[in-house]
């Protein structure tokens, strides 16, 4: 689709979420000015297909595409819910801390039941663990993907569940100053009254590190129209009773108080239908642009915006890209130690690392050194 097709697909992608989040039925003049296989690839890419499809089931409208992926929506979630229960289980069973995260908890605060996509379920456990949750989660059916780097560990069981089991809410090669936040939050979470080991968030602490991790990913590749959707069906639930200084406090310690206040501002008037402001189209351009996990694109350019703009802010990224960083100083060190022990290590074998990252752009990543040299040239 063309520029103009997409930015037409889009607002009715918007106007079929806030029909299904204010429970309203959408209007057949619109509807029958609307291409619905364009609606559907933009849903697609923002997991909203669910939404619009019970916004157009509403209006009698039944499509086989959007029927299916609200169906997989509900059988998914269904699923998590299941799995969830029997690792929380086990977790209680194993005298195991843990807490359930976003979306976990987020989808039952929309009005229907699978209106939420959801890709996965994370959850934050003991960090000192590790080793005795990999253990339960094997004896559960899944697979490991990923253990022991990042910030958590991955799990997969067929037919669709995928579990992230965190140790920490944010790693030290994401923002530094999220990761030293959080890096006891055991201390101010608050005990469950229903189990023995489990806790959750007090909602201003569920809503900040909920907008602290949409801002990781928005100022790495971008973030989809569905955190702006969480964002307002939270504060539609809360904002009554939320403790709106302590937000405001907490979050300029993090450096996002600008970014909750416009992404408050976003959701707010986006999805009650009020005027954007011209901070409101710029922010919603970019998200539109983004898709669910961001772009690539969005990705190099933010991080090149970090060394100013112009000709010399691409020659400093491109040799930030190029090598290695050496002194601790450097804002990338520390992430290039956790991603290389082995090459820091012993400072004689850092060279090796640069021919290492070189031949990897030549051969398994060169479809992504291409792509990153085809923005650079723009």
């Amino acid at each position: 689709m063309n520029k103009q097709e997409y930015l037409k697909n889009t607002k009715d992608v918007i106007y079929l979420v806030y029909c299904a989040l204010n429970e309203r039925v959408p209007g057949r003049s619109r509807l029958e000015k609307t291409d619905l296989a364009g609606v559907y690839d933009i849903a697609q890419d923002h997991l909203l297909t669910a939404m619009c499809a019970m916004a157009l089931e509403s209006a009698g409208i039944k499509d086989d595409r959007f029927t299916q992926a609200m169906g997989k929506a509900i059988r998914k979630n269904a699923q998590l819910d299941i799995d969830r229960a029997q690792i929380t289980k086990c977790l209680e069973q194993e005298k195991i801390w843990y807490m359930p995260l976003k979306g976990a908890l987020l989808k039952d605060i929309y009005p229907r039941y699978g209106m939420r996509q959801m890709s996965d379920n994370d959850i934050l456990v003991d960090s000192g663990r590790m080793e005795d949750v990999k253990n339960i989660m094997q004896s559960l059916g899944f697979t490991v993907e990923h253990y022991g780097h990042g910030a958590d560990d991955a799990y997969f069981k067929l037919p669709v569940s995928n579990f992230e089991m965190h140790h920490c809410l944010f790693s030290q090669t994401s923002l530094i100053q999220f990761h030293n936040h959080y890096q006891n939050v055991k201390d101010s979470l608050i005990k469950d009254d229903d189990n023995n080991f489990g806790y959750h968030f007090s909602n201003e602490d569920f809503y900040i590190y909920m907008l602290a991790h949409e801002y990781k990913h928005y100022q790495h590749g971008g973030t989809g129209i569905r955190s702006v959707v969480d964002i307002y069906v939270y504060l539609r639930e809360y904002a009554d009773t939320l403790d709106m200084e302590y937000i405001k406090a907490e979050c300029r310690k993090l450096g996002i108080d600008e970014f909750e206040l416009q992404s408050r501002s976003l959701a707010m008037d986006l999805f009650n239908k009020k005027k954007l402001t011209d901070k409101d189209k710029e922010m919603l351009r970019y998200i539109i642009d983004s898709g669910t996990y961001g772009t690539f694109e969005h990705h190099v350019n933010n991080k090149m915006s970090k060394f100013g703009s112009g000709i010399a802010a691409k020659i400093r990224y491109i040799f930030s890209r190029l090598f290695v960083p050496v002194r601790k100083s450097d804002p990338m060190y520390t992430a290039f130690r956790l991603f290389y022990p082995w090459f820091y290590e012993k400072k004689y074998r850092l060279p090796l690392l640069v021919v290492y990252r070189w031949g990897r752009a030549l051969t398994s990543r060169r479809d992504l050194a291409k792509s990153e040299i085809k923005i650079l040239t723009k």
